[in-house]
Parts: structure tokens; sequence; C-alpha cells
């Protein structure tokens, strides 16, 4: 792509929403998808969720494995069981592929690229997993992702672990994979909030995206 293609791609509106409920933002992504016009500017929602279980449209529910008082929602973006709680970042995006130059695959390996580097910055080696979207440290997960795409248009997205109870990931195997292994960044940056690694990952994700 050159130069001026990457100057014309259509800013990024980037939104801080602080700790919402899962139900309502999850409406809120689908209202905006099926009311965007063409001209509607692409928008990423950062935030944090209350503790839910959410399960993807191939989710199998015997990957509830223990038993809970958080609640399971089933949604529409891919993917098995994950879950979202306090202390995790997320980050909605809610783009239109059709005026972008990558399609659904480049833009996953493009949201795993940004979680890379925002590792990088804390001096941690990130990696893939052959047949399991995510980023992962040594073996253990630090990041999910998951999208839904609609006329192009996409939503959810993805979930970094950074300061949080890791309890509830042993009431479910992880992205439909029993005995994976679930890690955050506070084990290796002791200390380390969600305020501070809210402006990486914006920037990271405003260079990957673009």
């Amino acid at each position: 792509m050159n130069d001026q293609a990457h100057n014309n791609l259509p800013e990024i509106d980037f939104k801080e929403l602080g700790q919402v409920a899962y139900a309502s933002t999850l409406q809120a992504m689908r209202d905006f998808t099926l009311q965007r016009h063409a001209g509607a500017q692409d928008q990423v929602w950062l935030l944090e969720h209350p503790p839910v279980f959410t399960l993807g449209l191939a989710g199998k529910p015997e990957h509830l494995i223990g038993q809970t008082d958080i609640p399971v929602v089933n949604i529409d973006r891919g993917g098995q069981i994950t879950y979202h709680g306090p202390g995790q970042l997320v980050a909605y995006l809610l783009l239109d592929l059709n005026r972008r130059p990558y399609k659904v695959r480049q833009l996953v390996e493009r949201m795993e690229n940004a979680i890379i580097a925002l590792l990088a910055d804390y001096g941690i080696k990130g990696e893939r997993l052959a047949g399991a979207p995510g980023v992962y440290v040594d073996g253990a997960k630090i990041a999910a992702l998951g999208l839904r795409v609609q006329k192009g248009c996409t939503y959810h997205g993805l979930a970094i672990n950074v300061d949080m109870d890791l309890a509830p990931w042993q009431a479910i195997n992880p992205c439909g994979y029993p005995g994976m292994a679930v890690t955050q960044l506070r084990d290796f940056v002791p200390g380390v909030k969600i305020a501070d690694v809210i402006p990486k990952l914006r920037e990271h994700l405003r260079t990957a995206l673009t």
C-alpha cells in the first residue's frame, strides 16, 4: 500500500468506557453496527466488564466444568467459552472493512500483532499458537480474540488479562481447550494496572489497524 492510500484511511475514534455491563455493551455494539451508515466513523471501545462467561456461536456448554455463580451469556462471536472480569482490558473493534485494505484474517493478525507489540514494551515475548487464536506467553494464554462480521463491519474484539482474579478460569476449558493454562500481565510486571496499559494498547492498535 502506498503512502497516499495509507494517509487516506479513515481515522479511528478510541473511546474509554471504564467498567460497563456486558449485556448492554453487546447490545450497543449490535445497534451501532446495524445502524451505521457508509460514512460512520470507525470506533474502538476500551473497557472492563464485571464477571461474566461468554459462549460463542460454536460454544459447547460442557466446557463450563465448574460450579459458579458467574452468569453465562450466549453470544454471536466465533469461538468457544471465555471469561471477562475486572482487571481484564477489553477492546471492541467497530470497523468497516469495506473501506480498509485488509479482511478478517488479516485483521486478526493485526490484532495479535498489536498485543505482541504491547507485551514487548514490557520485555515479554508473546507468541501465537497454531489453531488457537490469541496470544500466549510460555504456552499460557494471556489474550483472547473473537469477532463478528455483518455486511463487512466488525464488532467484538480482544481481551488482555492485565491485573485480575484468575480463579474463574478454573471453571472453564478456556476457549474450549481442556487444561489450557492462563496467565496475566501482572505475573510478569508486578503492580501493573489497567490504566498503565490502555494508552499502550490504544497506540499499538492505531498502528496495527492502519
